[in-house]
């Protein structure tokens, strides 16, 4: 069978999205393209931002390639899965221009896998994969009927069929990926990388996947939840033939990249930079200093609240008080060139507190950045607090709750959101 894997050129004016905005590699198609090609499939997969391509010469090269199955990302790559753009715009977009040209089609990402009926209505595929897609992708190319692949959802006259929950995939034997050399090279961006004497190309790996904790911000329930740790040695075949690419860069998509003391001795070996977003409360002194010699040049720290009551109210589940989470900070910062308290916006926190804090750490080279306020995404525990199990209008009562109750946004948005409705009229079917 021919499939094609599409990751659509993202744009995002007028958007909601706390994620990065340059091109990054599109990891849960590449694993989806190992899987398919270890069965035999033949397989075409594109990224719009890394091959400058818009949706309009994305879909004519599907449409040349004609595939029996099209599959496309509803978020720029599995590393803003958690903090996807909440408007189906760009996938609607894409599939439009695509006119059912591609085969069958099917949508993969946070959408379909909190709220598949919405999102099978407004994108008009013929299925979506709910959770993690690697394998359920695999799963729909090994058969004609579809009607009852596990993990997958669809419509049939008008009403939504579902076929079990959201998947899990197993990702601890995932092989290691191979990127197009022209992909990689077409990839100079470093991400969340702040520091000086940044060479060669950037690159995104995934050593696990999930986060043992239960944040109540974090939009991880209907997808990379329960926690998995990637086989070392596929790690690290991985990493190398980035660096025999040219790869002098590589950022760690982890939710939580916890202290793995094995990869961090190997990695210090080898002639490439990293970044990793993590807890800090999981860092022994020791393991920072190894951190740091092995290579890491900016960590993302979520703290989120510099407050114990703040902390208490997202979840957080923090043994250390702001003091001890302070002083590890400061000491990572030792050893690694840029470092980041990661804040959200927490009415518990008491204004003058937490600027106390911010000025503490940024006086000792730690970024802690204003705080951000908190977008109940449909699958965090935040959204099922204030309303229950999401339904068919959970992203748009999201959009409009977060609208309503902020009059600042973070600084990533050149402006005031529009309302999703706004944002989607154009181009999805409701």
């Amino acid at each position: 069978m021919k499939v094609a894997l599409v990751n659509p050129f993202w744009t995002y004016e007028d958007s909601i999205y706390f994620g990065c905005r340059q091109p990054h590699l599109p990891l849960e198609l590449g694993y989806s393209k190992a899987s398919l090609e270890a069965d035999g499939h033949q397989v075409l997969m594109l990224d719009g931002q890394i091959q400058k391509l818009d949706n309009a010469a994305l879909a004519d090269r599907v449409a040349a390639f004609a595939p029996a199955m099209t599959v496309v990302s509803t978020a720029p790559t599995y590393l803003f899965w958690r903090c996807a753009p909440p408007e189906l715009r760009v996938p609607a977009d894409f599939l439009n221009r695509l006119a059912r040209r591609g085969g069958r089609t099917v949508a993969v990402g946070p959408h379909g896998s909190a709220t598949p009926a919405p999102t099978l209505r407004k994108l008009g595929v013929d299925v979506v994969v709910r959770g993690e897609c690697e394998e359920v992708v695999a799963e729909l190319a090994r058969r004609h009927d579809w009607s009852a692949v596990p993990h997958t959802a669809h419509l049939d006259e008008g009403k939504l069929v579902g076929n079990g929950g959201v998947h899990t995939s197993s990702f601890v034997d995932h092989p290691p990926l191979s990127w197009p050399s022209d992909w990689i090279a077409a990839h100079s961006h470093h991400h969340h990388r702040f520091d000086d004497n940044q060479l060669g190309f950037g690159a995104e790996v995934e050593a696990s996947r999930g986060c043992p904790y239960n944040c109540s911000f974090c939009a991880k329930m209907d997808f990379r939840d329960a926690y998995r740790r990637r086989s070392h040695d596929a790690i690290i075949a991985e990493i190398d033939r980035l660096i025999w690419q040219g790869v002098g860069y590589i950022y760690f998509i982890d939710e939580i990249f916890l202290p793995q003391k094995a990869l961090l001795e190997a990695l210090v070996d080898r002639d490439v930079k990293f970044g990793v977003q993590t807890r800090i409360d999981l860092w022994k002194p020791e393991l920072l200093e190894l951190l740091g010699a092995a290579g890491c040049v900016s960590i993302e720290a979520g703290l989120e609240s510099l407050t114990v009551e703040g902390r208490a109210m997202l979840a957080k589940r923090c043994r250390l008080g702001t003091e001890e989470l302070a002083a590890l900070l400061v000491d990572a910062r030792r050893h690694v060139p840029f470092v980041q308290a990661n804040l959200i916006g927490v009415v518990e926190d008491d204004p003058a507190l937490v600027d106390h804090w911010r000025k503490h750490l940024i006086d000792r080279g730690v970024w802690a950045n204003e705080p951000v306020p908190l977008y109940p995404y449909p699958s965090s525990p935040s959204y099922r607090e204030l309303w229950g199990e999401p339904d068919d209008l959970a992203w748009e009562r999201a959009h409009e709750h977060y609208l309503a109750s902020f009059r600042t946004f973070s600084d990533i948005q050149e402006k005031r959101p529009r309302a999703l409705a706004e944002l989607e009229a154009t181009c999805c079917s409701h």
